[in-house]
C-alpha cells in the first residue's frame, strides 16, 4: 500500500480531504476508535497536526520529497490506537 511505503520511506504525501488538496508528512497509520485513520503533520494549506479518516481521503500520491522523520508532539505523548499498522521512525 502506498501509505505504508510513504511512512517507511519518510516521503511526503499529497491527498484530497474535505474538498481541499493537502500536503503532509504521514506519521501514524492504524485503527483508532474503530476507524482506519492517519495522523499526519500537514504542511499545506495550513501547518499543524491533523487526523485523516482514510475513507474520506482521495487522490493519495506519494511525493518524491522526503522529511526527516518523527516530530515531537506538543503534549509529548502518543495517542492510543486500537491497532497501529505503521509509525514513522525518529528524525535523523
Amino acid at each position: 500500500m502506498r501509505l505504508l511505503a510513504a511512512i517507511d520511506q519518510k516521503r511526503l504525501i499529497g491527498l484530497r480531504f474535505k474538498g481541499s488538496v493537502r500536503v503532509a508528512e504521514p506519521h501514524d497509520y492504524g485503527i483508532r476508535g474503530g476507524r482506519e485513520t492517519l495522523l499526519a503533520y500537514q504542511l499545506e494549506p495550513e501547518a499543524g497536526w491533523r487526523w485523516f479518516e482514510i475513507e474520506r481521503m482521495s487522490d493519495l500520491s506519494v511525493l518524491a520529497q522526503r522529511f526527516p522523520g518523527g516530530r515531537s508532539a506538543p503534549s509529548g505523548k502518543h495517542h492510543k490506537w486500537d491497532r497501529l499498522f505503521a509509525r514513522v521512525g525518529e528524525a535523523r
